[in-house]
C-alpha cells in the first residue's frame, strides 16, 4: 500500500491537473490558517479565565461547533494524501473539545476517530468498513507507513485509548499500544515479571514529534501522562475491589505520583487510606487522608474515612471531632472545587468512573453525620451529647429529610422509627423520662395501621434458591412480611421503653400496663420456641421480637416484685426462661422470686445451677441487639447478685451444720 501511494505522488500531472493541485493546495492553505485562527481564538479566551464552570463549558462547546464545521469542510471534498495530515489533526482537536464540552467521556463520539481512519484507507485505496474498531487500527498502523501520518495517527491512537478507558476497556488499549510502538520501542517496553503491562506499553510509547505547521489545543505529551496516571488509578481500584490490596496499594501510589488535579489528587490519597485501613494498617490511612485534606480541604470523604479509621481505633473524642467537622462543613455548603485545569480539555476525572471510586466518595448528607454523631455518642455513653443530636436530628424530619437523603440505598440512616426508639433511650438514660414516654408514642401511633392482626412466623424468611414462576409474588410477600415484623418490633419496642420509663418514675402499675401490651401486642405473631433452629438460622427480626419478648416479662416481673405480688412475678420470670434457657437476668430474678415466696430450697437450687454456668454464655450467643435495645437489656440486668448470693450461701452453710449435727 505504501509503495503504490508513493507512486501516487511520483506520477506525472497530466493536463488540467496543475489548475486541479493548485486549488487543493489553496484550499489547504485556507483550511490550515481557519486552524490556526480557531487555536489561537482558544488560547486567548483560556488566558482571559472566562468565569464559572458553565461559562467554561459553553466556550468549549463553541470550540467543538467551530472545529466541527471546520472538519466538514474538508471533508467536502474527495479525500487526498496531502490534506490528511490537517484533517485528522482538526478531527483530533474536534474530539478534544467534544471530550471538554462533556462531564464525562462519550463513547459515542468515539465513532468520529473510525470515520477517520476509514477516510485514511480510503486515500490509500482500500477499505475497512466490516472490520471492528481494534481491526481497523491494527489495519491502518500495519499497512499506512505514509511518515507525514504518523503524528496524527498516534495523536488520534491516544484520543481511541482515553475513550476505551473510560470504558474500562483495558485489554483494547494495551493491544492498540502494541501496535503503536515501534518495534526498538516494543522491546525496550517489555513488560518484566511484576511490572503492570498496561502502565509499561504507556510509559514506553514514544509520542512522534509534532510540526509547528499544524496546531493542537492539548498536545499528545499531555494526554500520554493523563493516561498514565487514569490507568494506574482505575486499576488500582479493581485491585481494591478483588480485594487484591499490595496490588492496589502499589497502583494508587503510582498514580498519585501521576499528572492530575488536586481533586484527583485527594481522591487518590482518599482511597489509598481506604486501602490501606483494609489492609490493617490504620495509621497509615490516617497519614493517606490527611494528605488528602491537606491537598484539596473539600474532599469531605477523607474526613469521613478519617472518622471510621478513628472508630476502628477506638479514639471517640477524635472520631466525633472528625464528624462535628464535617458536619459543619457539609452545612456551610462550600463551592464545588474547581477541576483540574481549564486549560486541560481531557482530564483524569473524565475518565476514571468505577462504582468502587462513588461508593468511596460518597457524598454525605448533613442529617446522615448528624445522626451519626448521636448514635456514637449514645454508644459512647455521652448521653447528654446524643439527646442533643438526635433532638436536633428529629428536627430535620419537620424541614423535610426526603429531600436530604438520598433514596438509593446509599444512605447510612436506619429506619426512621429505630432513630426514634434511640432517641427515646438516649432521653431515659439523660433521665428525661416523660419526654421518653413522648417519643415512644410518636412511634406507636405511627405503625399501628401497619400491622396485621396476626402474623405467623412458623416458615423462613428466606428467599428460595431457584426462582419459580410465583417467585414475584412470593418475594413481594415475604417482602411485607419482613416489614410487617419490623413494624412490630418498634411498636412493641415503644411499650418496652415506656414500660422502663414509667418505672423509673416509680410508676408500677403504669409500668406493668406497658410491658403487658407490649407482650399482647407479641401474640399477634406466633414465633417458634426457643432451640428450635440454630441461632444463625433465626432470622433477624424473629429474633429482635423474642429479645423484646423477653425483656417485657423481665420488666413486667421487677414491677410485680415492687408490688410484692410474687407469684405473678415467679411466673413471668419463668416464661422468660422458657423463650430464653439460661438467661443470666431471668434466672436471678427467679431465684428472688423464689427466696420472696419462702421457697427458699428451690430458690438455692436454682442459684446453685445458675453460679456453674459459664459466664456471659447467653451473652454471647446471638447477633447483636439494636441499638435501641441496648439500654433495656442494662435495665433487666439483675442488681443485687452479690447481696442475694451471700444471703444463700449463708442459707446453705446454715443447712450443712443442720445436716452434719
Amino acid at each position: 500500500m505504501a509503495a503504490a501511494m508513493k507512486r501516487r505522488r511520483e506520477e506525472a500531472p497530466g493536463p488540467g491537473q496543475d489548475t486541479e493541485r493548485e486549488q487543493e493546495r489553496g484550499c489547504l492553505r485556507f483550511w490550515a490558517a481557519h486552524s490556526w485562527a480557531l487555536a489561537e481564538r482558544w488560547t486567548a479566551a483560556r488566558a482571559a479565565r472566562p468565569g464559572g464552570a458553565a461559562a467554561a463549558r459553553e466556550l468549549r462547546r463553541r470550540q467543538r461547533d467551530a472545529f466541527e464545521e471546520l472538519l466538514l469542510s474538508i471533508r467536502g471534498l474527495p479525500v487526498a494524501l496531502p490534506t490528511l495530515p490537517l484533517e485528522l489533526t482538526v478531527l483530533y482537536n474536534s474530539l478534544l473539545f467534544t471530550f471538554g464540552a462533556s462531564d464525562s467521556a462519550i463513547e459515542g463520539q468515539a465513532d468520529g476517530i473510525r470515520q477517520g481512519l476509514l477516510r485514511v484507507l480510503e486515500a490509500c485505496g482500500a477499505c475497512g468498513q466490516d472490520l471492528s474498531t481494534e481491526e481497523l487500527w491494527q489495519k491502518v498502523l500495519q499497512e499506512v507507513t505514509v511518515e507525514e501520518l504518523q503524528a496524527p495517527l498516534h495523536r488520534l491512537g491516544a484520543l481511541q485509548a482515553a475513550w476505551w478507558l473510560a470504558a474500562g476497556r483495558l485489554g483494547s488499549i494495551a493491544g492498540l499500544f502494541r501496535l503503536l510502538s515501534t518495534a526498538e520501542d516494543t522491546g525496550r517496553g517489555h513488560c518484566s515479571e511484576g511490572q503492570n503491562e498496561l502502565l509499561s506499553l504507556l510509559k514506553t510509547w514514544q509520542v512522534p514529534a509534532e510540526g509547528a505547521c499544524l496546531p493542537l489545543v492539548q498536545s499528545a505529551e499531555d494526554l500520554k501522562e493523563i493516561l498514565c496516571t487514569a490507568a494506574a488509578f482505575l486499576q488500582g481500584l479493581q485491585e481494591l475491589e478483588a480485594g487484591n490490596f499490595p496490588t492496589a496499594l502499589s497502583l494508587l501510589q503510582e498514580a498519585a505520583r501521576g499528572f492530575c488535579s488536586k481533586k484527583v489528587l485527594a481522591q487518590i490519597y482518599t482511597c489509598l487510606g481506604c486501602c490501606a485501613q483494609r489492609m490493617g494498617k490504620p495509621q497509615t490511612a490516617l497519614q493517606h487522608l490527611k494528605r488528602a485534606l491537606q491537598v484539596d480541604f473539600q474532599c469531605l470523604s477523607a474526613l469521613s474515612h478519617a472518622a471510621a479509621v478513628y472508630r476502628e481505633l477506638g479514639e471517640i473524642d477524635t472520631e466525633l471531632q472528625a464528624l462535628a467537622l464535617l458536619y459543619e462543613a457539609l452545612e456551610k455548603k462550600p463551592p464545588a472545587a474547581a477541576s483540574s485545569s481549564p486549560n486541560i480539555l481531557i482530564q483524569t476525572e473524565l475518565l476514571v468512573h468505577t462504582p468502587t471510586l462513588t461508593s468511596l466518595l460518597r457524598h454525605h448528607h448533613p442529617s446522615e453525620v448528624k445522626y451519626l454523631l448521636a448514635q456514637r455518642c449514645l454508644q459512647g455513653g455521652r448521653v447528654a451529647d446524643a439527646v442533643e443530636h438526635y433532638l436536633d436530628f428529629l428536627a430535620l424530619l419537620q424541614e423535610g429529610l426526603q429531600q436530604q437523603v438520598p433514596l438509593d440505598g446509599s444512605s447510612t440512616l436506619p429506619r426512621i422509627p429505630e432513630v426514634f426508639l434511640e432517641a427515646a433511650s438516649a432521653l431515659e438514660q439523660a433521665g428525661r423520662h416523660q419526654d421518653a414516654i413522648t417519643v415512644c408514642e410518636e412511634v406507636i401511633r405511627r405503625t399501628t395501621d401497619l400491622i396485621p392482626r396476626m402474623l405467623r412466623e412458623e416458615e423462613r424468611l428466606e428467599q428460595p434458591e431457584c426462582p419459580s414462576p410465583g417467585a414475584g409474588l412470593a418475594g413481594e410477600l415475604l417482602s411485607q412480611k419482613k416489614e410487617s415484623l419490623c413494624c412490630l418490633a418498634w411498636r412493641t419496642a415503644g411499650y418496652l421503653h415506656q414500660g422502663w420509663a414509667w418505672a423509673k418514675l416509680g410508676e408500677s402499675k403504669e409500668a406493668i400496663t406497658q410491658f403487658s401490651r407490649c407482650l399482647s401486642d407479641l401474640l399477634r405473631v406466633q414465633l417458634r420456641g426457643p432451640g428450635t433452629e440454630p441461632i444463625e438460622n433465626v432470622p433477624p427480626e424473629e429474633e429482635v421480637l423474642q429479645k423484646i419478648r423477653l425483656l417485657s416479662l423481665i420488666g413486667r416481673g421487677t414491677q410485680f416484685l415492687e408490688l410484692g405480688r410474687h407469684k405473678e412475678a415467679l411466673l413471668d420470670f419463668q416464661h422468660g426462661l422458657h423463650i430464653s434457657p439460661g438467661d443470666p437476668a431471668a434466672a436471678s430474678y427467679l431465684v428472688q422470686a423464689l427466696w420472696k415466696l419462702d421457697r427458699k430450697q428451690e430458690a438455692a437450687a436454682q442459684w446453685q445451677k445458675l453460679s456453674h454456668s459459664s459466664p456471659g454464655e447467653q451473652e454471647g450467643k446471638g447477633r447483636p441487639l439494636p441499638l435501641y435495645l441496648v439500654s433495656c437489656l442494662e435495665h433487666a440486668m439483675f442488681p443485687h447478685s452479690e447481696t442475694l448470693a451471700s444471703t444463700i450461701q449463708d442459707y446453705l452453710d446454715t443447712a450443712a451444720q443442720d445436716t452434719s449435727s
